[in-house]
């Protein structure tokens, strides 16, 4: 078994905790490297992403369109704050090795969004696990972006901006504007407006086949998962479902529904 792991920062107080797991995957004849932007993980069994939720959609870089099959699962390491996608804190690490190398784990497959815009920055195709996203630049009062799917227009979006999410995004940014909670196996995607200038422009829900065009009246910032650039006024991006998933790594009984009580306190009294 090889394990390839990314990180992007770790504190120095985390650090003795990152080294003793490796060296219990290493004692169990486990092999153990690390990754670099840009670098190729289709050599590895998993692909332990160690921070937060962050970091593991930055682990969407390695994937390689001409060879998606050979894209290790995800198991997500929370050494940050709510941690969502990831499946281990601290606290579950001296198990780790173990539960792997005896197959105490789930494998759950997620959708992915393609990208393709017109011009630079979006030369190629990206992909994102969470959304893309646009929003108005800082000094602009609000941005507009035609929405089509399938051909058809849908409105002009008048806000702060938009999400095409997936599935998986649905919890993430997509839910703190007033978007559902879709469960990762839900054949659909998310349109949501992010403070619209009309109240009645609400969330809408289409299948995963829809093809979906941005077209971006204003210049404005572009999200795509944890990455940030800068589109200018005319711009058309192209949306859809990617032909490839990938696959996270749940230890234990966890699963979508347990992620959703823990991290989200579904179920939990609060007392102030």
């Amino acid at each position: 078994m090889r394990i390839a792991i990314y990180l992007r920062h770790l504190d120095a107080a985390d650090r003795p905790a990152l080294d003793s797991l490796v060296d219990s995957f290493r004692t169990r004849g486990i092999g153990v490297t690390t990754l670099s932007d840009g670098d190729n993980a289709a050599d590895s069994d998993f692909l332990l992403s160690v921070g937060g939720d962050g970091t593991l959609l930055s682990c969407v870089q390695f994937v390689r369109s001409e060879s998606p099959e050979s894209f290790p699962p995800i198991l997500g390491i929370n050494f940050g704050h709510l941690g969502f996608l990831t499946t281990v804190g601290r606290q579950g690490l001296d198990a780790l090795a173990d539960d792997l190398a005896g197959g105490r784990y789930t494998l759950e497959e997620r959708s992915l969004l393609s990208v393709t815009g017109s011009g630079e920055p979006l030369a190629g195709t990206s992909y994102s696990l969470n959304e893309v996203f646009l929003h108005r630049r800082e000094e602009a009062s609000l941005l507009r972006t035609e929405v089509y799917v399938d051909g058809q227009y849908v409105a002009t979006y008048a806000g702060d901006g938009v999400i095409v999410a997936t599935p998986t995004g649905s919890t993430a940014y997509s839910l703190s504007c007033g978007g559902p909670i879709l469960t990762p196996d839900s054949r659909c995607l998310l349109v949501t407006p992010i403070s619209a200038h009309t109240l009645t422009l609400r969330p809408v829900v289409v299948p995963d086949t829809a093809k979906i065009r941005l077209h971006v009246c204003d210049d404005c910032h572009l999200g795509i998962d944890s990455r940030r650039t800068v589109l200018g006024g005319g711009t058309d991006l192209a949306l859809a479902r990617a032909p490839f998933t990938i696959r996270l790594v749940r230890m234990g009984h966890q699963n979508f529904f347990s992620a959703i009580r823990d991290k989200l306190m579904w179920g939990t009294e609060i007392r102030p």
